[in-house]
């Protein structure tokens, strides 16, 4: 046994691919019409995909909320791992991306799962009125948004519910010393404060999970 993390080379990497990944041709050719629309390739890794998956049959999840769709790459990979009545409601602040992410999940087959939100994700969380109470809650979206998002989300979710954010590393710069002109600095600020907020926050117990850049898992007490 080790004390310390392994460090993740290209092979290891390339290995978790090809054995535990959630990645199929499908969504290997989403990022590629995603990149052709100039979406930004920044969504989760095929392992992270196939961690979420296992978290969320591991409690039976039925109802998910996800706050940054992107184009709808995490969304389809998570609704796949929910039963034929679960669904999952997934939140997009831009146009063009909640446009493709419905596109996406029309060709995947999951427009009976998925609900794609178009809209600034603070105000639809504080006005929309939703019909389920959460088993599952992923934050991938604006890194100085992770407090307000938490404070938010927290009624949503169910006792015994995961919370996850990612990017828990922050870019792999969560302990570095940032220049004042580092443009990432907000974002990584942001992380950290969230990171503290939901270490010390009584409502949850929370660990870091060191695959990708990191993901907080914390269930709701």
């Amino acid at each position: 046994m080790s004390s310390v993390p392994t460090p993740i080379s290209n092979d290891i990497f390339n290995y978790l691919g090809e054995n535990f990944s959630a990645e199929d041709d499908f969504l290997k050719q989403l990022k590629i019409e995603a990149a052709k629309e100039d979406i930004p390739e920044i969504c989760i890794a095929p392992d992270q995909g196939k961690f979420l998956q296992f978290y969320l049959k591991s409690i039976n999840a039925k109802y998910v909320l996800e706050i940054g769709a992107l184009a709808g790459y995490s969304a389809i990979m998570m609704a796949r791992a929910l039963p034929e009545d679960g669904k999952l409601i997934t939140l997009e602040k831009h146009v063009k991306n909640a446009d493709f992410t419905r596109k996406m999940v029309e060709k995947a087959g999951l427009s009976n799962k998925i609900e794609v939100i178009q809209g600034d994700a603070s105000k639809i969380l504080r006005e929309h009125n939703f019909d389920e109470i959460f088993d599952f809650i992923f934050v991938d979206a604006d890194k100085r948004s992770y407090s307000e998002y938490l404070n938010l989300c927290t009624p949503l979710l169910r006792k015994g519910g995961i919370y996850c954010a990612d990017n828990a590393l922050a870019f792999g710069k969560i302990t570095d010393e940032l220049d004042e002109n580092d443009r990432e600095k907000p974002f990584v600020e942001g992380i950290r404060d969230f990171n503290q907020n939901i270490k010390n926050n009584k409502e949850y117990f929370s660990s870091l999970a060191t695959i990708g850049d990191g993901m907080v898992m914390a269930i709701k007490l």
